[in-house]
């Protein structure tokens, strides 16, 4: 028993190194999840229709569709039974007619993970003293900019600059960089978007600090001890396309949206899967009434897996939300599994305009 417990310890710091060293499409999974209940809602089909402060992490380019001077949101959600945390902060700053600047934080993290790696000292004696406690945190800080153009009515551009640090409790961490590039284009009630995610790759440079007695541990309990290295994440494309429909006088909106993420990492269980490119498409509708209140729902995670009795079967998520708009203030509601793992979520998020007053 104690040297299952022994492990453990061991056992996490090894999933760190090996996640900083693996397949590239393992790398910065975090930033996979997704942000804002509206989008989760809709089965993270906006690529083409965010026009809020979400754009920072969707489409940058969306980030010219914020109307008011100052947009803020919030959001935060946990997983597997509260252990692990997921935050976001998001800010956008109009800086003139034809430029938005924004800012997104995401922390995702695990807290008070037990370190048994001194529960047994030197002489062979248990000490339940000496068990500590750390955190496996992720951040990721994305510096957004958006750009329209009086010559190209219809396009907006923008692009983030994107800095990943992550922190394996006093054993080790990483800092990345990576860069994103995404557009928008509208033509009467039609949306097109395009969001090319790691453009250059992302690089995650990982470097451990152990004490001897640490790598003493592992090397009696059999396990491989942390190395420095190089975590590359390689880059991805999500297209989408989007048409809106007005009823009774424009106060009733429908808006369906069908996208695609295409990664190029290799096989991915999707409906289109080759070596070395997968297509994994997904479908959202959201229903507005007068701007106060959407209806949201959606379809994604489609895999194809076996049934119990070993028959081919194809599986799917499908998400809900509703959200309501009073003024300056929006709250947004999520029933989505949005881990890809069975587990269903209810997540909630909020937005704040804030206007500049006018100079007297």
């Amino acid at each position: 028993m104690i040297k299952k417990v022994i492990l453990f310890s061991g056992l996490v710091l090894s999933i760190s190194k090996l996640y900083s060293q693996s397949a590239p499409k393992y790398s910065n999974d975090f930033l996979e999840i997704g942000v804002g209940a509206n989008a989760l809602a809709m089965a993270n089909s906006v690529v083409a229709s965010v026009n809020d402060v979400t754009s920072g992490y969707w489409n940058p380019a969306g980030l010219m569709g914020v109307k008011s001077d100052i947009e803020v949101a919030l959001m935060h959600d946990e997983y597997f039974a509260g252990i692990a945390q997921d935050d976001y902060l998001a800010l956008s700053y109009r800086y003139d007619s034809n430029s938005v600047f924004g800012l997104t934080i995401i922390r995702f993290g695990v807290d008070n993970i037990p370190n048994t790696l001194n529960l047994v000292d030197a002489t062979g004696n248990v000490n339940y003293n000496n068990i500590t406690t750390f955190s496996v945190d992720d951040y990721a800080f994305l510096f957004s900019y958006a750009r329209s153009f009086k010559q190209l009515p219809g396009l907006s551009v923008g692009g983030n600059v994107k800095v990943i640090r992550s922190i394996v409790g006093d054993f080790g961490g990483s800092w990345g960089f990576g860069l994103d590039a995404g557009a928008q284009y509208k033509y009467k009630d039609w949306l097109f978007g395009a969001m090319a995610r790691d453009i250059t790759s992302t690089f995650n440079a990982w470097s451990y600090t152990l004490s001897p007695a640490d790598i003493a541990v592992f090397e009696q309990t059999g396990n491989e001890i942390p190395e420095n290295g190089l975590e590359i994440t390689l880059p991805s494309l999500q297209l989408g396309v989007a048409r809106t429909f007005k009823y009774f006088h424009d106060k009733l909106s429908i808006m369906p949206e069908l996208g695609a993420d295409i990664t190029f990492d290799g096989r991915r269980n999707t409906i289109i899967s080759t070596n070395p490119v997968s297509v994994d498409p997904h479908l959202g509708v959201q229903a507005g009434y007068k701007d106060i209140v959407f209806l949201r729902l959606g379809v994604g995670n489609v895999q194809t897996s076996s049934d119990p009795t070993g028959a081919a079967a194809t599986y799917f998520s499908p998400d809900f939300g509703v959200g309501i708009k009073i003024k300056a203030f929006t709250l947004d509601y999520a029933l989505t599994d949005n881990t890809t793992a069975g587990l269903y979520s209810n997540i909630f998020s909020v937005k704040f305009d804030i206007n500049k007053k006018p100079a007297k």
